[in-house]
């Protein structure tokens, strides 16, 4: 297998899928320009046909297209498993309240054949590029929503022939490398058990705030396989760089003390060394075991260019001992990672 190599930043586009916020097409163009501007060549961006119901994929192929780019100067990552459809109600059905200003609704499609489609789909969105790194998004969730044992491993079954789709595109030169992408990281540990996969995408679960044993033993894992690790999330949804939400879930100061208790001692540090949260956050995502990028994104087009700089940020010794000593990092997590 041809090794899968990754830059330190890859570049998330749910903001070109109108998350949260409707951003001018000017404006989105211009984020992809300075991505591609910043990025070691060639620039990854990672997508999926749920953001926005497509919509992300439809605005960086057209981004692409006016700024005449290369296609040999990008690597796309789309994320497949949800399907663009007709939008018949007030507002999409799969993620109501979360993205803006959307003409079209989304389905959860695994399968053999759903991924497929799923996957012509995206290229169709993407027009003049195609996307080289594919995989199965949100497979967590789909097992989530099964009625009982028979449905989850019926469900189980769809993801695993939905990944010897990938696979024939693969060994058909199609595409490069298959991946996953999931919430639930014990998902994904159960898939690399059946599925051989060249690289995870994980989200929420290695940052500096929730980093367990039992993920750090497999990470290490994956590393020795030559899987790579794309570290997602890695502000727990917003709240450790100042965000009320938690991994995407809104969060009371009353009822979640312990979170904003943690979140205080950790500003407070990070004032005390001079340095920002963000880049505390960062450091520590990149350099968990076997995480070669992190994906950042952003919806403001002077972002960028910090983002890409995150990585390079120097963080004290001094810095990582007293988050321990304060038990703010596992006393068990190796100073070998910090």
């Amino acid at each position: 297998m041809e090794e899968l190599t990754l830059p330190k930043v890859i570049f998330g586009t749910s903001g070109l899928g109108n998350l949260y916020v409707a951003l001018p097409d000017e404006v989105k163009r211009s984020i992809v320009n300075e991505s591609i501007k910043y990025s070691p060549r060639p620039a990854v961006f990672d997508s999926a046909g749920k953001y926005g119901a497509g919509l992300a994929l439809e605005s960086l192929g057209r981004s692409l297209k006016e700024l005449n780019i290369n296609p040999k100067d990008v690597l796309i990552s789309n994320k497949l498993g949800w399907l663009r459809t007709e939008l018949k109600t007030a507002e999409p059905t799969f993620e109501p309240g979360i993205w803006k200003n959307l003409e079209y609704d989304a389905v959860q499609k695994i399968s053999y054949d759903g991924i497929l489609e799923c996957y012509e789909q995206g290229n169709k969105l993407l027009g003049n590029y195609h996307a080289q790194l594919v995989s199965v998004h949100d497979p967590d969730e789909y097992l989530a929503a099964s009625d009982d044992e028979e449905d989850k491993k019926r469900r189980y079954q769809d993801i695993l022939d939905a990944y010897r789709a990938l696979n024939e595109l693969k060994q058909a030169g199609k595409v490069k490398a298959i991946g996953v992408g999931a919430k639930d990281w014990r998902i994904i540990r159960k898939i690399t058990e059946d599925v051989k996969l060249d690289w995870v995408m994980i989200a929420n679960s290695m940052t500096i705030h929730s980093h367990p044993t039992p993920l750090v033993n497999f990470m290490q894992q994956l590393s020795h396989q030559g899987v790579a690790v794309i570290n997602s999330s890695v502000f727990n949804g917003g709240f450790l760089t100042g965000s009320a939400y938690y991994n995407y879930q809104l969060t009371d100061p009353e009822k979640d003390k312990n979170l904003y208790h943690w979140r205080q001692q950790f500003y407070q540090l990070c004032e005390d060394y001079k340095i920002r949260p963000v880049e505390a956050c960062v450091i520590f995502g990149l350099n968990a075991p076997g995480v070669t990028s992190i994906a950042l994104n952003t919806t403001q087009v002077e972002r960028v260019v910090q983002n890409v700089a995150l990585p390079n940020s120097i963080i004290p010794e001094g810095f990582w001992k007293k988050m321990k000593e304060r038990g703010l990092i596992d006393q068990f997590y190796a100073s070998s990672y910090l």
